[in-house]
C-alpha cells in the first residue's frame, strides 16, 4: 500500500503558519507602533526643549532689568558696558560692585536649590522631601544664629560654621531613617522633627540675642540678598561647578532610583552607594548656598514641582528644576525690591508664594488617599 501525502492547502488549519507572506501586516504594524513611539517622543523632546528654552530667556531679562532698575536707571548699553569691564561713571559702581554681584548669587543660589531640592523627590519619590521640610536648612540657618549670638562670630567663619552643621543634620537624619535601607516617609518625619528642635534652638538663642546681633542673625532666618559680595559668590559658585555636574552625571541612576531599590538594583545601580553619593552631592549644594544667602524658604521645595508643570515630566528634571530655581529666586528679589512700598527679603516673597502651595499639596494627598 502506498502512503498519501496530503499537501496543505488555503483551507488546511495552520496552512498559512509559514507563509512568508503572512508575516508582512506583522511587521507592518510593528514599523508604525515604532514610528509612533519616536514621533511621541521627539514632540516632547522638542516641547521640553523649548520650554527650557523660554525659561532661560526669562531668567536673561529678570537679571537684565534688575540690573537696570533701582534708584537710578542705567540703559541696557551702559549695564553691558559694565559687565564687559569698560568704566562707565556712576554705572561702574552701582552696577558692578552692587547689584551685578547680587544678581549673580540670586541665579547660583538658585539652581543649588532646584538642583538639590529635586534631587531629594526624585531620590525618595515624595514631593515633601526637600532639605526645607527634612531639616536641612533648618540646621543651618540654626548653627548660624548660634555662631553669631553665642560664639561671637562673623563673616567667613559662621558661613564655614553653617556649612559643617548642614551637614552634620543631614548625616544624622540619614543614620535616623535607615533601617535595611531608606524609606522617604520616614526620613521625611523624621527630618521633620529635627527641624522642629532646630527651630526651638533658634528661638532660644534669639531671645539672648542683642540688638546689633538680631539684625545679623534675622538675614540667616529669613534669607536675604542685601550686601552681597563677591566674596559671598566665589564658594558657592566652585561648589555648584564641582556638584552640578555630578549630580547630572548621575540623572539616569536617580530615575531608576524612582522605581523601587530592588527593581533599581536589578537594573545594575549600586544603591545604597548611589543614594550616599546623591544625597551628600545635594546637601553641599544647599549648604554653601544657605551659607551665602541664609534659608530661602521653599525655593527647594517648588522648583521640581513647577519644572514638571511647565517642562513636562519626562526626561531627567534636574536642569529644568535647576533653572526655575534660579528663576525663582530671582523674580522674588525683583518682586521684594520694587513690588511693595517696603523692600521686602527675597526668603520672605518665596515664603508668601511657597507656603500656600504646600497647604495645597496636603490636602490634595489628603483627598486622594495617597501617602506622603
Amino acid at each position: 500500500m502506498t502512503a498519501t501525502v496530503r499537501r496543505p492547502g488555503p483551507d488546511t488549519p495552520g496552512a498559512g503558519l509559514s507563509d512568508p507572506g503572512g508575516a508582512a501586516p506583522s511587521r507592518t504594524a510593528s514599523r508604525e507602533a515604532v514610528d509612533a513611539v519616536r514621533s511621541v517622543r521627539r514632540r516632547r523632546g522638542r516641547r521640553r526643549t523649548t520650554m527650557m528654552l523660554v525659561v532661560a530667556i526669562a531668567i536673561l531679562a529678570v537679571m537684565a532689568t534688575t540690573l537696570m532698575v533701582g534708584r537710578t536707571f542705567y540703559p541696557p548699553g551702559e549695564v553691558l558696558a559694565v559687565i564687559l569691564g569698560q568704566d562707565v561713571q556712576g554705572a561702574t559702581f552701582t552696577v558692578g560692585r552692587l547689584r551685578l554681584p547680587r544678581v549673580v548669587l540670586a541665579l547660583v543660589a538658585g539652581l543649588c536649590f532646584g538642583l538639590a531640592g529635586v534631587t531629594f523627590q526624585t531620590m525618595l519619590r515624595n514631593p515633601l522631601a526637600s532639605p526645607d521640610i527634612i531639616g536641612i536648612s533648618s540646621g543651618a540657618s540654626a548653627a548660624a544664629a548660634f555662631a553669631i549670638v553665642i560664639l561671637g562670630l562673623s563673616g567667613a567663619q559662621v558661613s564655614v560654621f553653617a556649612i559643617a552643621v548642614g551637614l552634620a543634620v543631614a548625616l544624622a537624619v540619614y543614620l535616623l531613617s535607615f533601617r535595611h535601607g531608606v524609606s522617604g516617609m520616614r526620613l521625611i518625619l523624621i527630618g521633620i522633627g529635627v527641624a522642629a528642635m532646630l527651630d526651638s534652638l533658634t528661638s532660644y538663642v534669639l531671645e539672648r540675642a542683642a540688638q546689633w546681633e538680631l539684625e545679623a542673625a534675622m538675614r540667616w532666618l529669613t534669607g536675604s540678598l542685601n550686601g552681597t559680595s563677591w566674596s559671598d559668590v566665589l564658594p558657592v559658585l566652585v561648589v555648584l561647578l564641582v556638584a552640578g555636574p555630578l549630580l547630572l552625571s548621575q540623572s539616569r541612576h536617580l530615575s531608576m532610583l524612582q522605581l523601587g531599590d530592588d527593581a533599581a538594583a536589578a537594573l545594575g545601580v549600586r544603591t545604597e552607594i548611589t543614594r550616599i553619593l546623591l544625597i551628600v552631592t545635594a546637601v553641599g549644594l544647599i549648604a554653601f548656598a544657605t551659607a551665602a544667602t541664609g534659608p530661602i524658604a521653599f525655593v527647594a521645595f517648588l522648583s521640581g514641582p513647577i519644572a514638571a508643570r511647565i517642562i513636562g515630566p519626562h526626561g531627567s528634571p534636574l536642569l529644568p528644576a535647576a533653572l526655575i530655581g534660579a528663576l525663582l529666586v530671582l523674580a522674588a528679589d525683583l518682586l521684594g525690591q520694587f513690588a511693595f512700598d517696603t523692600r521686602f527679603p527675597v526668603g520672605v516673597v518665596t515664603g508668601a508664594l511657597g507656603a500656600p502651595y504646600l497647604v495645597y499639596l496636603i490636602i490634595r494627598t489628603n483627598r486622594t488617599g495617597a501617602s506622603l
